[in-house]
């Protein structure tokens, strides 16, 4: 019964629509074999297999990606490999070790797909894992979207597999003679997922044995909470003004839509930043604003805008160089200054510190130019500047006073999203550092 209940939750959610190609992301786990042999037995779907070698392991890195090889040609499916030093990777961006192998693999499933011309990708998440995230969203702080675990699909990934039990899982692999691999820092307990698998879920199965798939089912319950809340929150959005709403109506909506309607407005999911608009919001003064990264909240009576409110026009060139001004026609101000790298992490997108050997000639900050793209640090990918600012919901009127530095290169930096990756400085490096902050206004 197990591929049938597989094919009911595709099915639900629309995973695998008749005709699609998709790729099965396989390790060679047991949970990710078996998701691949069913994949292969599903009617109307083209399979390719992909795999990513972390190299992580020395040879056990090398064994599963032969395992995974071997395992493709005998179900006559394409395959498609990938791997990057991954423990290099992490220090030189300053993340674990779990994090940037999460960004590496997931970066070389979107751009197999692409080249592959897959428009699924199907990773082999079960309802222990959803079960775990929960667990780990729970302890660590989170609203109801955290609550709501893994989602059956995220753009073109899909996870068929996640209403299954890991108990289900390795019967089908039992029943059809399928041999899989077994990762051995599974075993450990370094990462915070692995000590809720270890020690915290079987204590919760010692009370009900599926109590993974309990939670896993109370998740799926939680999103369609999610999704409701959510779409009450599109929806007063889309009786608005663009950018902008009324105080008093926002006010008048039960808080839960309200935190929502914000939250969706400012692009930023910290409820930090939502209390601090509400307090504006409630403030006896009718007029006021509220500084987040990237963005400023203005309140002018009725009015609430989100945006750095400007006049038209854009940022005159200018040459940057040791000292520090205010930016004409914008409520900012620069400082630069030369140092040496100290792996300092700026979240907020406002500092930025350039490798100096790499900066071709002299840096400039401007307005956008047409045409006019950056290659992120962290990203794995280019994209206009234009993109960057239609996918981040940046008003029209604020794009052409973003300021953007660039040298003779190109585009340097992007103020509130980033610096280019040609750029990123390594701790030890000679770097000139750009900050540009905000001048309130009272």
């Amino acid at each position: 019964m197990i591929p049938e209940k597989v094919t009911e939750f595709c099915a639900e959610h629309a995973l695998l629509p008749k005709g699609c190609r998709v790729l099965c992301a396989c390790s060679g786990g047991a949970d990710s074999t078996a998701l691949l042999h069913m994949l292969c037995a599903t009617d109307g779907i083209s399979v390719v297999c992909a795999h990513f070698n972390h190299g992580l392991r020395a040879a056990e890195s090398d064994r599963d990606e032969a395992f995974v090889r071997e395992m493709s040609q005998r179900l006559g499916v394409g395959f498609v490999r990938g791997g990057c030093d991954v423990a290099a990777y992490a220090a030189a961006h300053g993340v674990g070790t779990e994090a940037a192998a999460r960004a590496l693999r997931y970066a070389f499933l979107e751009q197999a797909a692409k080249d592959r011309g897959c428009d699924r990708i199907a990773t082999a998440h079960n309802a222990q894992d959803n079960a775990e995230t929960v667990l780990l969203n729970l302890i660590r702080g989170s609203g109801l979207r955290g609550l709501c675990g893994i989602p059956p699909q995220r753009g073109q990934i899909v996870r068929p597999l996640l209403r299954l039990s890991r108990a289900e899982i390795e019967a089908y692999l039992a029943e059809n003679g399928l041999d899989h691999v077994e990762d051995s820092s599974n075993a450990a307990d370094d990462y915070a997922r692995n000590r809720v698998r270890h020690r915290i879920l079987p204590l919760l199965t010692q009370e009900n044995p599926a109590a993974a798939e309990h939670i896993a089912a109370t998740a799926e319950l939680l999103r369609e909470d999610e999704e409701y809340l959510s779409g009450l929150a599109e929806n007063f959005i889309m009786t608005q003004q663009a950018h902008c709403v009324s105080v008093s109506q926002l006010l008048a909506l039960p808080k839960p839509v309200g935190v929502r309607v914000v939250l969706r407005l400012c692009g930023a999911p910290s409820r930090q930043a939502a209390n601090a608009i509400f307090a504006l919001c409630n403030a006896a003064s009718p007029h006021g604003s509220v500084s987040l990264p990237g963005m400023r909240v203005v309140r002018e009576y009725d009015r609430l805008c989100f945006g750095v409110q400007a006049c038209a026009g854009e940022i005159a060139c200018r040459e940057l160089t040791p000292g520090e001004f205010d930016l004409p026609g914008t409520p900012l101000h620069i400082r630069c200054t030369q140092t040496v790298y100290r792996k300092e992490i700026h979240n907020s997108f406002n500092t930025f510190c350039f490798k100096s050997e790499n900066i071709c000639d002299r840096l400039y900050v401007t307005s956008r130019k047409e045409g006019d793209s950056i290659r992120l640090m962290g990203r794995g990918c280019s994209k206009t500047l234009k993109k960057l600012f239609s996918e981040a919901r940046l008003p029209l009127d604020r794009r052409q006073l973003t300021p953007v530095i660039r040298d003779d290169g190109g585009v340097a930096a992007v103020y509130g999203f980033g610096i280019a990756q040609r750029l990123a400085p390594a701790e030890g490096d000679a770097v000139f550092c750009v900050e540009i902050t905000e001048k309130e206004i009272m």
